[in-house]
């Protein structure tokens, strides 16, 4: 597996955020649904990473800068075909080493609440993520997981 920085310009990443969007809508209320379309995703603060094996895209991963101590996940998705083969794995692993790398003090992330986001949950407390309240522009919501790691 091979885990690159991504320009989100290319067909298979476009796809995969739509995806990653229609999901978000389908099991979340319009109000709750925090997954930022491509352009936004296109933000000077936000840096994004994709797994690929040979030409075949595996899933996504991005970092959204806070503050110089403080970032958030974004975007965490992994092509349907490939679920529950370690590439949200290997996307966190990176993740955690970049916002190490860059010096953050703490990495933060929102979820749902609802059963289709258990596997990230779980994934994400495996890794050393806690409950917390909201952060950033984040408010309360019973549809809302906030979690975060001090690193």
């Amino acid at each position: 597996m091979d885990i690159r920085l991504d320009d989100l310009r290319g067909p298979q990443i476009a796809a995969l955020l739509a995806e990653h969007l229609r999901s978000m809508y389908l099991h979340s209320p319009p109000e709750s649904v925090h997954a930022l379309g491509i352009e936004r995703l296109r933000s000077p603060d936000i840096t994004m990473w994709t797994a690929w094996l040979d030409d075949e895209l595996l899933g996504c991963a991005a970092l959204k800068e806070l503050d110089p101590h403080h970032a958030e996940i974004k975007s965490m998705r992994t092509v349907t075909r490939h679920l529950r083969k370690g590439v949200a794995t290997a996307l966190l692993r990176h993740l955690l080493a970049e916002a190490k790398r860059r010096s953050y003090r703490r990495l933060s992330l929102e979820t749902g609440s609802m059963a289709a986001f258990t596997p990230a949950r779980e994934l994400y407390a495996r890794f050393g993520f806690k409950p917390c309240g909201p952060f950033a522009d984040y408010i309360e919501d019973p549809n809302s997981v906030f979690m975060t790691r001090t690193l």
